[in-house]
């Protein structure tokens, strides 16, 4: 009765997509196995279908540039190979039969953590059993590396692109090894660098940090949809890709290249609250409005939540978020939702610790208190620090910042910043002005002359600006 055993699982596992789901599938397995013709008949010869290595390489290279990378095409075919199939010896076939793709696709695009577990150990090496840190290593990079290119390939950036980011090489390896830090021995501990590589990981290990580890699953789930292109026009179930990157506004034909990278903007958006992720717009970059503290409030006040990124003098990359519109004011704001971060040379995210309320600060032309723009920490020490004579400033830890437990972000405590952007996250506030308004200041450029010489802002300055280029920037 083996036949009833295989079809009844089988069966179950078919059962858990919907029927346009099923369909896709099919379809995707027929093309892979050449199979054609009348349904019945198809469904007949489908059973004894199979899917080989060469058959998925193919369909990559079918096109002029493979969607996937062929590393992962060879590990996307070593996880379909793993799966046991009752009444038949394990992974001797080198062809998959049609019940391995279809558990293969169920497991990884609607199991729990158990389910994927054993996939994943063998896409992670072929033979399976306990695994080094550095095959780990290598497939996270080789898993990230595949998101980049194939969101890239379908075009799904949502506006950022390869072109206007920082090159993203540095930042898959940023971003492993910041998913790798999650790797947790039995008994607690956590190795680090070299001896996290040659540390041996046993199956429960990578299935309990698959299971804390959320991005692996949903990277998982953008290379199988989008890489080999099978439910990807049909909705998530889970959503868990539906925000993976932000919609980008804002830096669109102006020459201007971010100092964000595609794995470091999807990894900082989904540390950002939920109703925020979905789009990120350029309020203010030093190279399109100058250096300027006054040009910065004037781009940054009342814009609603907004990310910081700093890169200093010897390339250290870092930044805050600000959970609310920035102020001008003399006392901190914000809340528990800010928190600090590092992209590079390290990838990090750095939240409150309920030690102090101090999350963000912003003050200009005051005699008697700092003026600049702080989070974290206080006066005179804080975590990030941009002083309001321009081009000045510091991160200090001794050894860490007291609100966000950071350690310091920047090369030297006292630094020089070399770039600065701000991106404004999520719906722009009712109060961010209203497309067209003239301001007094364009009319009266005495006045706008006077407030410069006194050092105040000019508030109205872009606010209308970066609306412009909002309509079709994606």
């Amino acid at each position: 009765k083996m036949g009833n055993a295989e079809s009844n699982a089988y069966q179950n596992h078919l059962s858990r997509f919907l029927p346009e789901e099923q369909s896709d599938i099919d379809g995707l397995f027929d093309t892979l196995s050449g199979s054609s013709g009348s349904s019945g008949a198809k469904n007949a010869k489908a059973a004894k279908k199979t899917v080989t290595l060469a058959a998925l390489q193919a369909r990559q290279s079918a096109h002029t540039r493979e969607p996937l990378p062929e590393p992962m095409t060879a590990r996307l075919y070593n996880g379909m190979k793993s799966i046991d199939l009752p009444g038949k010896s394990a992974g001797l076939s080198e062809q998959i039969a049609k019940e391995q793709f279809v558990i293969f696709m169920s497991n990884l695009l609607k199991g729990n953590a158990d389910e994927k577990i054993s996939i994943i150990m063998r896409m992670i090496a072929k033979t399976g059993g306990p695994l080094k840190g550095k095959q780990i290593q290598e497939f996270t990079e080789d898993l990230i590396t595949s998101v980049v290119h194939v969101l890239s390939y379908r075009k799904e950036l949502k506006g950022w692109s390869l072109e206007n980011t920082r090159d993203s090489s540095s930042g898959v390896k940023a971003l492993a090894s910041e998913l790798l830090s999650e790797l947790k021995l039995p008994d607690g501990t956590k190795p680090v660098d070299s001896q996290l590589l040659e540390t041996s990981f046993d199956q429960s290990v990578i299935e309990d940090w698959v299971y804390r580890v959320p991005q692996i699953s949903v990277f998982l789930s953008v290379v199988i949809r989008q890489g080999l292109h099978v439910l990807h026009s049909l909705p998530d179930q889970t959503n868990d890709i539906l925000n993976l990157v932000p919609h980008c506004k804002g830096i669109k034909g102006r020459g201007v290249v971010s100092l964000f990278d595609i794995p470091a903007i999807i990894y900082i958006n989904s540390h950002l609250p939920a109703e925020m992720q979905h789009k990120w717009q350029l309020l203010f970059s030093s190279r399109l409005h100058g250096e300027s503290f006054s040009q910065l409030c004037a781009h940054i006040v009342n814009k609603g939540p907004c990310i910081v990124i700093i890169r200093d003098l010897d390339g250290f990359l870092f930044g805050g978020f600000a959970s609310h519109s920035w102020e001008v004011k003399p006392q901190f704001q914000g809340d528990n939702r800010c928190f600090l971060f590092s992209v590079f040379p390290t990838l990090a995210v750095y939240t409150y610790t309920g030690y102090n309320d101090h999350y963000m600060y912003l003050n200009h032309g005051q005699q008697t208190m700092p003026n600049g723009l702080g989070m974290g920490g206080q006066h005179g020490y804080f975590g990030l620090w941009i002083d309001s004579d321009y081009g000045k400033g510091h991160s200090k830890a001794k050894p860490r910042c007291t609100t966000y437990n950071s350690p310091q972000l920047s090369a030297k405590e006292d630094f020089t910043l070399d770039a600065m952007e701000v991106w404004a996250v999520g719906d722009a506030p009712e109060s961010a002005g209203r497309k067209g308004k003239k301001s007094i200041l364009d009319v009266d450029p005495q006045a706008q002359a006077l407030l410069e010489m006194a050092g105040k802002s000019r508030q109205s300055e872009g606010l209308r600006e970066p609306m412009e280029e909002d309509e079709g920037d994606d």
